[in-house]
């Protein structure tokens, strides 16, 4: 008798204990940080299979697929596919669409039905590639190819851009990634930008620069780690990755991705240093929500109105269409002094109407592009 009561008295201690872990367990979940960290897989020629086998992948320490590879955005039987394939796995998704003349179906009805169908799993659409960065580059697809003034290249992207993003906004969040001009993109009503973290640009003007548009105009922002190299392996180490992704996270980022193209094997351009990368980082944002955020910005560097410069290099070009002015140096020398003293506890603004009231109750401190840096 004695032993059956013994017995039953350490059954149920061992029941209480489980149930106090996983309310701790349950509590500390409910204190994780909103934040959606994922895969762009970007194959040309993708098929739903790849999506597949990239979601089984990464599934367990993962949290998004972006979808994009036009091979299957433009086909709406590989897009159902994929897109149901992903949602049943408990997974968010964003899609890839581009010029409406491409395709054979309705792309807003399809939206409309998706967000119906998958509910809060569908994120919305990512549409036109690197504006900022095309127009600062002028690259192909650059929107503006001539402009009397910088007020006047101002206007004409935000009028071009504004009216494409506007659009896709009645159907659903819209989305893009940028290395260059985030406040313009952000003027033309994205949802969320995602900076880049490439090559071996300066991560904390990749920061400044989005996070400060981002906040001005109340939207959401994130990161994308892009190419490191114009060949083979392309993408950063796990380490570097690693590291990219703890900078967006303490920075504040809602989205954390991961840039994948093109397809050197069955994952893409990721490799098990990668894999062990992302599932080092899902266990350190579960461990350490007090960590999302965390590197606040303190301060703000004002710009000019429409002062559109490429902060890359102290000779960058303005809006892509002007040579850098006698401003322009300063203007770097300034943001470099700003990194030295602040490291990621600066946002980059501009001095629009109505922003630097605002900006003034939100910063300890503002520091305009013409005045002396000390």
């Amino acid at each position: 008798m004695k032993r059956l009561t013994m017995a039953t008295t350490i059954v149920l201690i061992v029941a209480l204990l489980i149930s106090v872990i996983a309310a701790l367990q349950l509590d500390r979940n409910s204190t994780v940080p909103k934040i959606f960290v994922g895969i762009d897989v970007a194959y040309a020629n993708g098929t739903p299979t790849d999506f597949k086998q990239m979601l089984d992948k990464v599934k367990n320490f993962t949290n998004l697929i972006v979808i994009g590879s036009l091979d299957v955005s433009l086909n709406k039987t590989a897009l159902n596919e994929t897109c149901d394939y992903i949602s049943n796995a408990g997974m968010h998704f964003i899609v890839l669409f581009t010029k409406l003349q491409n395709y054979t179906y309705d792309p807003f009805e399809w939206m409309t039905d998706a967000k119906m169908k998958y509910g809060d799993k569908f994120l919305g659409v990512y549409r036109y590639d690197e504006p900022g960065g095309n127009q600062i580059d002028l690259g192909r697809e650059a929107l503006v190819t001539n402009a009397t003034s910088y007020d006047n290249a101002a206007q004409q992207y935000v009028d071009y851009l504004g009216v494409i993003i506007n659009f896709y906004r009645g159907y659903a969040p819209v989305f893009t990634s940028d290395y260059a001009l985030h406040w313009f993109d952000c003027k033309c009503n994205y949802s969320a930008i995602f900076t880049e973290f490439t090559s071996n640009n300066t991560r904390e003007i990749a920061v400044a620069q989005n996070r400060g548009a981002a906040t001005s105009f109340e939207a959401d922002w994130g990161a994308i780690t892009v190419w490191k190299y114009d060949a083979p392996p392309y993408i950063e180490s796990g380490e570097e990755l690693y590291n990219d992704m703890i900078i967006a996270y303490r920075s504040g980022a809602k989205y954390i991705i991961v840039f994948n193209y093109p397809k050197l094997n069955t994952y893409g351009l990721l490799e098990d240093e990668h894999f062990d990368a992302l599932t080092r980082f899902w266990d350190y944002v579960r461990n350490n929500p007090q960590d999302f955020g965390s590197q606040k910005a303190k301060v703000a560097y004002v710009l000019p109105e429409n002062y559109a410069f490429g902060l890359r290099r102290p000779d960058d070009k303005i809006w892509g269409l002007f040579e850098p002015d006698a401003l322009s140096e300063k203007v770097w020398s300034d943001v470099n002094k700003l990194i030295d003293q602040y490291g990621f506890g600066f946002d980059i603004i501009y001095d629009e109407p109505g922003v630097v009231t605002v900006a003034r109750s939100r910063y300890k401190q503002l520091f305009f592009w013409n005045q002396t840096i000390p």
